[in-house]
């Protein structure tokens, strides 16, 4: 038979005319591009997206386009800033949109999806924090619905005098067996009566969707969302409108318009009619299983339409964001893990005591745990290894946390019995971190012998082997190397030091006389994976969050630098210039990143350590997130931090100085060394000291030789010196000296461009400032303040929107940033549009005018805190300036009377108290500061509470709880003061099974606290009596 032609052709494509819609106030010369997987819209190509149109209604500018789709069309999207040239200033946060067309579409219809912004800060409930622990699994899905259709029952229409509608909210804090309906002014929304409002459905990923058909006289529609456990009820009634409390009553009788999206912003005035769609500030009511209703918070929701039928709408998407509820406030403790005591430990705290502190925690009401960073730091072999920034491995944990009980069911008993020797002998008011590390690696050694044939053959073993080889063959070969050549500086390990994957797997064949020695580092790891896994699965399984820390740097002897040299700039060290914690600044050793060599591959290295990182925790500490803007690097050679510069910074030209006027740079660059000031450092040893280290150069002055031109060098030489028995019982005074010479210049040279400087931070004070003519020092004034407060900042935020969201996308984990120190006006503007929550610590505030913090207007997309691991505690500060504590007490508690010299628990409880009632999402305090809250627990010396002292770069990190774990899982007392202070605070607690409850929420632990009111003029708080 013969083929027709026409079987041949395709049918003509239905289409349909799909508007994007989104309300958007921008700057002159942006514009805003919808862009995503349909190559109608680009096909996730922003250049080749559809650009809206910008148009004015009522107070809001609106952003429309139109483009023609296919009836089918199904299609995910977002909303990004752009310029002219289409090149990205700003993205949406969060998950991507979704739009997808009902089977049923008429053609030439026209689909509106109605959009908002989607925030950083909004996002961050879809992080495991909060989606996985917090709200632990609140989201469900009705498998009838697939997100963005048009639900079966809904009773579709094409007729132009009805118009379909399709409401979609999120609601990231919804509690499981929860219904969510809309309700509304008009007779399909249910006229406010609950019992017919429209219910919706749940489609995955906590989004709600309910599908209505409206006449189009019934607009425009003024709505809120109501959320509800049970039974449908009626909100009692004020001029027609729901109430649901007392608040609310008020705004209702008194209260000012609402403001709606899109046209009109509602009516202003005081009559009823005026009044008739307003929803007031306290509109949310918390509801139980019991069906008691939670409505939205803030103004109704308005969807207006053109009501004539020739504007041809069929279908509405009003995507209307996020449920609109209090903001969640949370409460969390922090504590290095070391630091942690109990009664099974060895020494030092374990990773499976974080059950036990779970626990605490859990009745405390607090809903997070943070540690310290818990990666490897074995670099040295010594106690230096205390320094939990210092990483050997950014991948590998620490075998200090190891239990060494937990390793095998089958310990002989000659192990056992050394096992609890080695606990008697540990139990130590502070950690012996030498004594500890080789008695936990000793035992496990012996076990480890006694088991590997059936360890190594074990599926579990080859699991983790298999999913974490990657690094974890470079760190087993790294510590033998190490061990074999006594020294993590893989410089000296010949032709080993330097990496290739051929040598490494040499180092680990099975057939090396060596391969238990590798093996043994494969042990280790795989059982602290086990134990720091199952006690994160016991932590999020009681909705606390364990929060990492990610330091900003690695050990210049590390794996990582080993494998990766090509990403770190090895001639290079970091640091902080002067700030709160170190007036002199900060030098850390490690070296600085080479970001442009990590941009290659995405920063794939950065990506697979957040990924290793979210096995274990849901949430994270960026420390120094200045480092992501700048660094503060110093040259590899220096000992000290004041003599640096940013990276990257535009640095000052010489043609630029030159045109001021300035140009002997010999002079500016080194160190002005005159006579008359050796005479003044050291006396009569000056002499020696000159003839030793320096050369004069012209009459009076002196430079460096070249054999001491570096602090490193200096102290070498100070070593070997053959005059140093002259200075043997002087040597800090003769290293200082020397070092501030050195120090003593106005600028610094580019060491890989010469006719680049950068300004010495505090130049005024040095003497090679104060020595320069007027004209100089007035042009030197101006390009200081240029290049560390003006000509960087554009360069600094660009930096960071480069690095923080590859950060912030390789993992699902909530990232907070500790943003204090020296901060540059970007800073703030770029963690609030990426949605990082900064820290606030009450004695370092971030505002230059006042000495104090003041908890109560902190930003909400913050961290408050009254102290943390990088100060003194909040007893021991208290206690060590007898003049600040007057100026505290004047300016908290109004009184003029003299404070008490110790941190009383009264005082505790009051600045506690301060930070739990802040706007803060999280208040998280030290467990030290928790423990000031009672007597007992403040016999030890403040001071001794300390676990870091900035200006000590040698510092032992050693400090551990004087109490176990188990005595304060035991203190009924404690445990019911600190709830009640997070409980009356309006902070989220974690629930407790089994455990009785006051009607207040409050928790029922055990014998009440005695509690004493204190007044003054104007504070009334409750203060834990005293001892």
């Amino acid at each position: 038979m013969a083929s027709s032609g026409v079987s041949t052709l395709q049918k003509p494509l239905k289409k349909a005319k799909l508007t994007f819609r989104l309300p958007y106030f921008t700057n002159w010369g942006q514009s805003i591009l919808v862009s995503g997987s349909d190559p109608a819209i680009g096909a996730w190509n922003v250049k080749q997206g559809l650009v809206l149109r910008p148009s004015h209604e009522g107070s809001e500018l609106i952003w429309r386009g139109t483009i023609s789709v296919n009836c089918d069309f199904n299609c995910a999207y977002r909303y990004y800033v752009v310029d002219d040239s289409r090149n990205v200033l700003r993205w949406e946060a969060g998950q991507p949109h979704n739009v997808s067309l009902p089977d049923n579409v008429a053609v030439g219809a026209m689909v509106e999806v109605w959009d908002l912004w989607q925030t950083a800060s909004e996002a961050l409930f879809f992080r495991s924090a909060f989606k996985d622990v917090i709200f632990h699994g609140g989201s469900f899905s009705d498998p009838g619905i697939s997100p963005g259709s048009i639900q079966s029952s809904c009773n579709y229409s094409h007729e132009q005098d009805f118009v379909n509608v399709q409401f979609k909210i999120v609601c990231p804090r919804i509690e499981g067996s929860t219904s969510v309906f809309v309700t509304g002014s008009s007779l399909t929304l249910g006229n406010w009566v609950v019992k017919d409002a429209v219910k919706s459905a749940c489609t995955g990923d906590f989004t709600w969707q309910a599908d209505c058909l409206f006449r189009r006289d019934e607009f425009p529609i003024k709505y809120p969302f109501k959320i509800s456990d049970g039974d449908a009820k009626h909100f009692p009634t004020v001029n027609n409108l729901p109430v649901t409390n007392k608040f609310e009553l008020h705004q209702r009788e008194g209260g000012r318009g609402g403001e709606g999206r899109g046209e009109g912003g509602g009516a202003e005035g005081g009559g009823s009619e005026s009044l008739v769609y307003h929803i007031g500030t306290y509109k949310y009511c918390q509801k139980d299983k019991a069906g008691n209703l939670l409505l939205e918070v803030g103004h109704n929701r308005e969807l207006p339409i053109d009501p004539t039928p020739e504007k041809n709408h069929v279908l509405i998407v009003a995507s209307d964001g996020t449920f609109r509820e209090m903001p969640w406030r949370g409460a969390g403790a922090a504590v290095p893990m070391f630091s942690v005591r109990s009664k099974d430990d060895l020494g030092v705290g374990e990773f499976l005591d974080l059950k036990l502190l779970v626990d605490w925690a859990v009745q405390s009401g607090f809903h997070l745990v943070q540690l310290l960073p818990v990666n490897d730091t074995s670099v040295h072999g010594m106690w230096w290894d205390s320094y939990p920034y210092s990483s050997l491995s950014v991948f590998a944990l620490h075998p200090l946390y190891l239990r060494v009980q937990a390793l095998s069911k089958d310990i002989p008993q000659e192990i056992q019995q050394e096992i609890l020797k080695a606990k008697e002998r540990l139990d130590l008011k502070d950690v012996d971190y030498e004594a500890t590390m080789a008695s936990k690696l000793s035992l496990a050694r012996k076990i480890f012998l006694l088991e590997k044939e059936t360890f190594l053959a074990s599926s579990s073993f080859q699991k983790f082997f298999a999913e974490n080889e990657e690094w974890l063959k470079p760190y087993a070969a790294f510590c033998f190397l190490r061990d074999f050549f006594e020294t993590s500086d893989h410089t000296q390990w010949g032709r080993f030091g330097h990496f290739s994957k051929e040598k490494l797997e040499k180092i680990i064949s099975k057939d090396a006389v060596h391969y238990d020695l590798v093996c043994f580092q494969y042990y280790i790891q795989f059982h602290l994976h086990l134990q720091l896994s199952e006690a994160a699965a016991y932590a999020r399984k009681k909705r606390v969050v364990l929060k990492g820390d990610l330091p900003i740097g690695v050990d210049r002897h590390s794996v990582d630098t080993w494998v990766y040299p090509n990403l770190f700039r090895m001639n290079t060290s970091t640091g902080a210039p002067p700030d709160y914690f170190d007036k002199n600044g900060q030098n850390w050793g490690f070296p600085t990143y080479n970001w442009e060599e990590m941009s290659k591959d995405n920063y794939a290295w950065w990506r697979s350590r957040l990924t290793q990182m979210a096995k274990y925790f849901t949430a994270y500490r960026i420390d120094h997130i200045l480092g992501f803007f700048r660094i503060w690097e110093l040259p590899e050679q220096a000992i000290t931090g004041l003599v640096g510069k940013f990276r990257p910074s535009i640095p000052l030209s010489q043609e630029e100085l030159e045109h001021e006027g300035i140009w002997d740079f010999d002079r500016l660059t080194r160190p002005y060394i005159r006579q008359e000031a050796l005479q003044d450092k050291f006396g009569t040893l000056w002499t020696v000291i000159a003839s030793t280290f320096l050369s004069k150069y012209k009459e009076n002055f002196y430079e460096f030789k070249e054999d001491c031109n570096t602090e490193k060098k200096m102290v070498a030489k100070l070593k070997s010196s053959a005059e140093k028995s002259m200075w043997s019982d002087k040597e800090d005074m003769i290293k200082q000296g020397l070092f501030n010479l050195l120090k003593d210049v106005v600028l610094i040279r580019d060491s890989e461009d010469t006719r680049k400087f950068y300004p010495r931070f505090n130049l005024e004070d040095t003497s090679s400032f104060k020595d320069l003519d007027d004209h100089s020092k007035n042009v030197l004034r101006g390009k200081y303040d240029d290049y560390y407060f003006h000509r960087q900042e554009n360069l600094w935020r660009q930096n960071a929107l480069k690095t923080l969201p590859v950060l912030l996308n390789s993992s699902d984990m909530l990232a907070c940033g500790e943003d204090l120190g020296l901060i540059p006006s970007c800073v703030h503007p770029v963690m609030q549009e990426l949605g990082l929550i900064g820290l606030r610590i009450q004695r370092m505030p971030s505002e230059p005018d006042l000495e104090f913090g003041i908890p109560s207007k902190y930003d909400y997309m913050t961290v408050c805190a009254p102290s943390c691991h990088d100060c003194s505690t909040l007893r021991a500060w208290w206690e060590e300036d007898e003049e600040r504590r007057y100026r505290f007490y004047k300016t908290f508690l109004g009184s003029d009377e003299v404070p008490p010299p110790r941190c009383v628990p009264s005082i505790a409880y009051f600045i506690i108290h301060q930070h739990v009632d802040a706007p803060s999402m999280w208040a998280i305090f030290p467990l030290q500061d928790l423990l000031a809250l009672k007597e007992e627990y403040t016999k030890r010396p403040a001071a001794e509470e300390t676990i870091n002292d900035p200006t000590n770069p040698k510092h032992y990190w050693r400090y551990r709880l004087h109490v176990t774990v188990e005595t304060l899982l035991a203190d009924n007392e404690l445990k019911t003061a600190i709830r009640d202070l997070v409980v009356n605070s309006g902070r989220s607690c974690p629930p407790i099974e089994g455990a009785d409850t006051k009607p207040d929420g409050n928790l029922v632990l055990g014998s009440s606290v005695e509690k004493k009111p204190v007044e003054n003029g104007n504070t009334r708080v409750s203060l834990l009596a005293t001892a």
